[in-house]
């Protein structure tokens, strides 16, 4: 197949590399998009089944703090990025699209219809429109050796030469949606500075017994206070036949990795009674019992429900036997439950994932320094945060940076 003549190659049909595309074209520029998957979007989709949760509606000193590097903390190149283009600009350009959006009760930012599918057809109805070019099952593979793109593709192999490119791939989760991290090893020989691609976002084992796993994985945690190094916030999670999963574990993956990678395994403790001061509960677990069984007792007067008195119970008989004979042990744990998680669970079953292409390794046009020309953007960078609007925000953020420094980029090019 003959390669195309054009002035830019995103690479990568997902939220980042669309944006980029929209932002060339609208600077006059042409645009081909190439993806290894047979349609756009395809994780952006699947995001829109729970609902597609665009950003969140919080304060932006606070919206700010959501973000971390694997090189440690916030970088001036993501900041920048997500203040030139901020929650409410993502909700005005959903808006210029036909899609309105509401914040829910817990700040998080949805379309009014819940839906991810018309606003990516209408998004993509006028990408179209600006005459952005799509081709389908095209998987990049790296570079040949005069710099040009290369392609495998239905028809064979192809090369590409446009004048700029930008790398919108995604990081190493949901392989089947086209993330598979496959570009790691290519920049890592052009010389990019890059963090490995590790899990987050993602549920974590832990050894619990049989009785635990039979009885209730898949039961639900609702407002607990998990705390760990660094982390405390309140929400839901979930015990799972291997571990534990849910939002609550998912914002605090980065903080439990970290413990993994430093010593091998990785505690957090549970307020399992979040709204109940500590005096309370001992005086609710010291109450006489009677003739009733322990747990009976406690489910009585703290109000546990079956999950939570079972974790409890785990714990106690594991780890904790004496606070069977000792009531004020015993209520010290249910505002403080020790949880040991063995290991992250596997990268592709993780909602995203951290590491990638270091900000240190881009220009303030999230150009690479080792590769002149060579843009990037979205989750292939270095960078994480939780679920909750967070990813979709950067990701657009990062991708409407890339692409404006594409144009600049081009513009200095033709006129130097």
């Amino acid at each position: 197949m003959q390669a195309l003549s054009f002035d830019v190659a995103v690479v990568g049909a997902g939220p980042a590399g669309l944006m980029a595309a929209e932002a060339l074209a609208g600077r006059g520029h042409a645009v081909h998009v190439f993806d290894g998957m047979p349609s756009a979007g395809r994780k952006f989709l699947l995001a829109g089944k729970g609902g597609l949760n665009l950003t969140h509606g919080e304060d932006a000193a606070r919206f700010a703090t959501r973000y971390r590097c694997c090189a440690g903390g916030r970088t001036p190149g993501l900041q920048a990025a997500l203040d030139a283009f901020p929650a409410q600009a993502l909700r005005d350009w959903a808006a210029a699209l036909g899609v309105e959006t509401f914040v829910g009760s817990s700040g998080r930012v949805f379309p009014r219809d819940l839906k991810a599918a018309p606003l990516l057809r209408a998004w993509l109805h006028r990408l179209r429109g600006q005459g952005v070019q799509f081709h389908m099952r095209h998987r990049w593979q790296g570079w040949a050796a005069d710099g040009a793109l290369r392609f495998d593709t239905p028809q064979g192999p192809v090369v590409q030469r446009p004048r700029a490119t930008v790398l919108a791939l995604g990081g190493a989760s949901w392989q089947r949606l086209g993330s598979d991290g496959a570009w790691w090893p290519w920049l890592r020989d052009a010389g990019v500075a890059l963090a490995p691609l590790e899990p987050s976002n993602c549920g974590f084992d832990v050894a619990w017994s049989d009785k635990l796993r039979r009885e209730h994985a898949g039961s639900p945690l609702k407002g607990v206070l998990l705390r760990c190094e660094g982390f405390e916030q309140r929400g839901e999670m979930v015990i799972t036949a291997g571990g534990v999963e849910g939002s609550l574990v998912y914002a605090a993956s980065a903080w439990l990795r970290d413990a993994l990678a430093r010593d091998g395994h990785a505690t957090f403790t549970l307020d399992l009674l979040p709204d109940r001061d500590a005096a309370w509960v001992a005086r609710e677990v010291a109450h006489p019992r009677g003739s009733r069984s322990l747990g009976s007792h406690l489910q009585s007067r703290l109000n546990l429900g079956a999950a939570k008195a079972a974790l409890l119970w785990e714990v106690v008989m594991q780890r904790e036997p004496a606070a069977r004979h000792d009531l004020a042990h015993l209520a010290r744990l249910v505002k403080a439950l020790p949880v040991t998680v063995t290991a992250a669970r596997p990268i592709d079953e993780a909602i995203s994932s951290a590491g990638g292409v270091a900000f240190d390794a881009l220009d303030a046009r999230f150009m690479l320094r080792a590769r002149p020309g060579v843009f990037c953007a979205g989750e292939m960078l270095d960078w994480e945060a939780p679920t909750g609007g967070y990813l979709l925000t950067a990701c657009f953020a990062t991708g409407r940076a890339a692409g404006e420094g594409a144009a600049d980029w081009l513009g200095q090019v033709r006129s130097g």
